[in-house]
């Protein structure tokens, strides 16, 4: 596009526009740890707030302090809907909060806890309560078959373990 029909003001604003992060529309349970990450996520992201806030000059900085309020906002948001959620540690049946260890197909022993939207990590085996996985152990109990729909394919998975911690 010509220079001509660019305004100033359009390029000193380029990259602050930054859309909003989709709020899930399920439940917004958490654990009490997953409560305690979001206050912390909210703590350091008006830290670096009030950081970027001071440098209006730097175009880097205000691009960031864009993604910086946009991700407050969020958590603000996830804060103000969560549903701190403790597990009933005397239930026999897999529920939110609950560390389940299952043996697939193949003998392998797997262990997944299973908790929030913003807890879930696959890389230190938390997954969502939304999760496909999750949906099949919910409300099973010990040493029971259950079905986790993939789209790999299916897999049978055995309940060998469950486990609630406080």
């Amino acid at each position: 596009m010509s220079r001509g029909f660019v305004k100033e003001d359009d390029l000193e604003h380029a990259g602050t526009d930054v859309p909003e992060r989709p709020v899930s529309q399920h439940a917004n349970y958490v654990t009490l740890n997953g409560y305690h990450q979001l206050e912390k996520l909210a703590s350091e992201l008006e830290q670096k707030r009030q950081i970027l806030s001071k440098k209006k000059d730097e175009q880097a900085a205000i691009q960031q302090l864009a993604m910086v309020n946009r991700d407050l906002r969020y958590v603000a948001a996830r804060l103000e809907s969560a549903l701190i959620t403790q597990p009933d540690v005397s239930s026999k049946s897999v529920v939110f909060g609950a560390k389940v260890t299952v043996e697939d197909e193949a003998g392998n022993a797997h262990v997944y806890e299973i908790v929030g939207e913003d807890e879930a990590d696959i890389k230190v085996n938390k997954i969502s309560y939304t999760s496909p996985l999750s949906r099949a152990l919910i409300g099973h109990k010990l040493d029971d078959t259950v079905t986790w729909l993939r789209p790999a394919g299916n897999q049978l998975l055995t309940i060998t373990a469950v486990h609630y911690t406080n």
